[in-house]
């Protein structure tokens, strides 16, 4: 069934506040990303600052995109919102927005996994609207796993992290190099001016079978090496120089890893097409890695613009489009949940 009117998507599972509305053939009529900035003296997000800051800034910014599409609330096809995976608070304030809308003006509700929402991405039709099924890799703050998509709700995990997911190494490195929060902007920008080569790091389960990934043994090997150094700020030349090298392993570390990855994945479906997705795949480096990875292995290569790799309400409008256009819609006892793994028994009805 395709939608006969606009969708409204919020996204609140983290610390950006995100509200969008999309036309049913993907167009993006209105959208808003507000980043909170009261996090950055923590070192991290802190969930209550997060779930305030939703509460605060939500109501207003919905008001703004249906205003810029010109759409009033009654006339929405339905009104979504991530209800996991996330922070617990940030998600009942979205899910609980998004129901009170549906309720009062009768629309359907759409829970929409944040991770699904990442993943259908490429399918937006003026991203080239990619068919199913291809391999994604998702690399983020909280999640870097690898996923053979298979059709909507049919997801298989062929492997992930068992320590910490990319994008919290990044931050630890950041913070290490006392570049602040969040640490993978400004690690990539620091290693720009330095030698990727000078320090030999490790590439944690380089060249082992399947596609599992571990970050931590990385992490602690720049630690060690920030240690070696008298107490006190880093000289900026060494700085720039451990931030190119750590950059460096990590491409040469999710290089290999989708490599196998891809290789399990060609073993059922034939050669189709890499898509990484998630804020890690603003990085340029690393795009130049995976897409060099991908080329190698026959693989089409694919990654949103940089607007659409960090959380956005456009990808939780668009999976729910996706979603009534096979009659999905939930209850609105749907509960939110800070874990929702892609591969769950409900994402299909």
């Amino acid at each position: 069934m395709q939608p006969d009117a606009p969708v409204l998507g919020i996204e609140t599972s983290c610390d950006e506040t995100a509200a969008a509305v999309l036309a049913p053939d993907g167009t993006v009529l209105a959208e808003a990303v507000l980043s909170q900035p009261g996090h950055a003296a923590f070192g991290g997000v802190v969930p209550e600052i997060a779930a305030r800051a939703h509460l605060a800034h939500l109501p207003a910014m919905v008001a703004e995109v249906l205003a810029r599409a010109g759409i009033a609330p009654a006339g929405l096809a339905a009104v979504a919102a991530s209800s996991g995976p996330g922070l617990i608070g940030g998600l009942i304030v979205g899910s609980s927005f998004a129901k009170g809308m549906a309720l009062a003006h009768r629309l359907p509700f759409v829970a929409v996994n944040h991770l699904e929402a990442h993943a259908l991405t490429p399918r937006l039709p003026n991203l080239g609207g990619l068919e199913f099924p291809y391999l994604l890799l998702l690399v983020s703050g909280g999640h870097c796993q690898c996923v053979s998509v298979e059709g909507l709700g049919r997801y298989r995990r062929l492997g992930g992290t068992i320590d910490d997911a990319i994008g919290e190494a990044f931050d630890k490195v950041g913070k290490l190099l006392g570049l602040g929060w969040p640490g993978g902007p400004a690690v990539e920008r620091l290693a720009a001016q330095g030698d990727s080569t000078r320090f030999a790091l490790p590439r944690p389960l380089r060249g082992r079978p399947g596609c599992d990934f571990s970050f931590s043994g990385l992490k602690t090997a720049v630690a060690h090496l920030v240690a070696s150094y008298p107490a006190g700020p880093l000289p900026h030349a060494d700085a720039a120089d451990i931030a190119a090298s750590f950059q460096a392993a990590v491409a040469d570390t999710l290089a290999d890893r989708a490599g196998h990855a891809m290789a399990m994945f060609a073993a059922t479906h034939g050669p189709r097409t890499l898509v990484v997705a998630g804020g890690v795949a603003a990085n340029a480096t690393l795009r130049a890695a995976l897409t060099t990875a991908a080329h190698r292995a026959g693989f089409g290569f694919v990654a949103p613009p940089l607007r659409l790799c960090t959380d956005n309400a456009v990808m939780v409008a668009w999976a729910a489009i996706e979603r009534l256009r096979e009659g999905w819609a939930d209850d609105l006892s749907h509960a939110p949940r800070p874990r929702w793994p892609l591969d769950a028994a409900d994402m299909r009805p």
